[in-house]
């Protein structure tokens, strides 16, 4: 964050004046040729100052430019984890009992190789109707395909429908493990078999595409790395990463 620039000595005891910025200056006793040099290599080194700060801003802006990423990130929700916290907002497609909903997309998201990727890079239109109602196979909430592309989506570079054209190639270029699909009783599993199961039933996919996340003690989430032209691809450490022996995972209702 950037520190609130400190006012200059106020010159007590001498005549005060203003220089750039309205920043108020001692002005010496005595004046003359050496003063006003002094003044006009203070006027430099203030214009560069700013130069250099205009600069950095145009280098922090770029970072965040849309389509200013390394890969994607493909988060799937698993549905009973989410339907199992409180106070969520629940709808029935996802949540309603007999509905045997398991993973489902939670977002497409532009990541970094060392950080987290770009997020809410300008200003969002709201996703089309037709859009929502085609996306709603893959991530069962309009308020959530909204947020998705306000937050993430526009960060892309994408058009609406060519970004979720791009959920809906990735998803569907993944198998979810046979046993995953309609689980119907709490099991104990570590990270390492839930990705193990996963690199199984993906065998084009490359070792270390496949993350998962626990956050409370149960599986929340599971990962998967794309490259920018969505071939599969190893995640980055960025990409994070369940560090729990074991974990829950809920039974789908």
């Amino acid at each position: 964050m950037k520190q609130p620039i400190q006012p200059l000595p106020d010159g007590r005891g001498s005549e005060g004046v203003t220089g750039l910025g309205g920043v108020t200056e001692p002005r010496p006793l005595g004046s003359g040729p050496s003063w006003l040099m002094r003044k006009f290599l203070v006027a430099l080194a203030l214009l560069a100052l700013l130069g250099g700060m205009d600069a950095n801003a145009r280098r922090r802006r770029t970072r965040t430019v849309n389509g200013s990423f390394d890969y994607y990130l493909l988060s799937l929700s698993w549905a009973p984890d989410f339907c199992a916290q409180p106070n969520v907002q629940q709808n029935e497609r996802e949540c309603g009992t007999g509905r045997h909903v398991g993973f489902v997309v939670h977002g497409l998201w532009p990541q970094g190789e060392e950080g987290r990727g770009p997020e809410n890079c300008g200003q969002a239109s709201p996703v089309a109707s037709a859009i929502v109602e085609r996306m709603l196979n893959y991530i069962p909430s309009e308020g959530l395909i909204q947020h998705e592309w306000k937050t993430h989506g526009v960060c892309t570079g994408l058009a609406p429908a060519n970004y979720f054209a791009q959920v809906r190639q990735a998803f569907d270029s993944l198998s979810i493990p046979a046993e995953y699909k309609n689980l119907n009783r709490q099991v104990e599993v570590s990270p390492n078999e839930v990705e193990s199961k996963f690199a199984t039933a993906n065998p084009g996919f490359p070792a270390g595409a496949f993350r998962t996340s626990c956050p409370g003690g149960s599986l929340g989430e599971v990962r998967v790395c794309f490259a920018k032209d969505l071939k599969p691809r190893a995640c980055s450490d960025s990409a994070g990463e369940c560090h729990m022996g074991e974990t829950a995972m809920r039974p789908v209702r």
